[in-house]
């Protein structure tokens, strides 16, 4: 009786071995069919046009009375005005910014009495349109406005200066360039796969990539926010199964 009981013991025990031996090994090979995958990245290009820009135009005035002084400002506001609308730009959309008003012989740490000029004050036009192609007309005829003594600053404030040409519909470009770069992905995978041998399974991982607009004529010194012309690029990396 006691060996009976120990053999059917046996028999469960060696069982259970091998049915444990199956499930590991089935968990290893399904293990190694996960790791076989491939890497690719997957490439969406397009060119676009800036539909918004940004002009800010510094306006520097000195005089050694303040009310001249202004009232060189004002004419030179309207000097501004005047181009702007004989451009085809909407006046209405420009607007009087950060006015600054300096007396260089009052300054705290020792005024110059030697300056030219007592008073300097700096004003900012800021042109803002939806025509980028008249702001880039009108910003190659600036000179006419320096003809009429309208002097600008050429600080830093606003950067290297001319406008800014802004881009605002990517959000309406994502979901067809982020399927065009999954499909060029794919293919790359496709491939990979067929140059192995191997069939081409599912994603494991994707990555989306993130956006970017770079100027559409990539060369030194050329920057995307001066330009009326982008590229809109978006990488997607996605890694593949690769099944036998």
């Amino acid at each position: 009786m006691n060996a009976d009981r120990i053999s059917g013991a046996a028999l469960l025990l060696a069982v259970g071995v091998a049915v444990g031996g199956w499930f590991i090994g089935h968990g290893f090979a399904e293990g190694r069919r996960s790791d076989r995958f491939v890497t690719v990245k997957g490439l969406a290009e397009r060119e676009v046009k800036a539909d918004l820009a940004l002009w800010p135009l510094r306006l520097v005035v000195g005089d050694n009375d303040l009310s001249r002084a202004q009232t060189t400002l004002a004419r030179n506001t309207g000097e501004i005005m005047a181009f702007l609308s004989r451009h085809a730009i909407d006046t209405a959309q420009a607007e009087l910014q950060g006015i600054r008003v300096v007396d260089v012989f009052a300054q705290p740490y020792g005024g110059n009495a030697n300056a030219p000029n007592r008073f300097v004050i700096t004003q900012t036009v800021m042109v803002r349109s939806g025509d980028p192609d008249a702001i880039f007309a009108a910003s190659q005829d600036v000179g006419q406005l320096v003809e009429a003594g309208v002097v600008f600053s050429s600080g830093e404030e606003w950067g290297p200066g001319g406008p800014t040409f802004i881009f605002t519909g990517l959000n309406d470009l994502k979901p067809e360039m982020i399927a065009e770069a999954t499909a060029s992905a794919r293919e790359a995978a496709q491939q990979f796969a067929d140059d192995s041998g191997s069939e081409l399974g599912g994603i494991r991982q994707a990555s989306q990539g993130v956006f970017v607009i770079l100027p559409r004529d990539q060369a030194p010194g050329v920057q995307e926010q001066n330009q009326l012309f982008k590229t809109v690029r978006v990488v997607s990396t996605i890694e593949y199964l690769l099944e036998d």
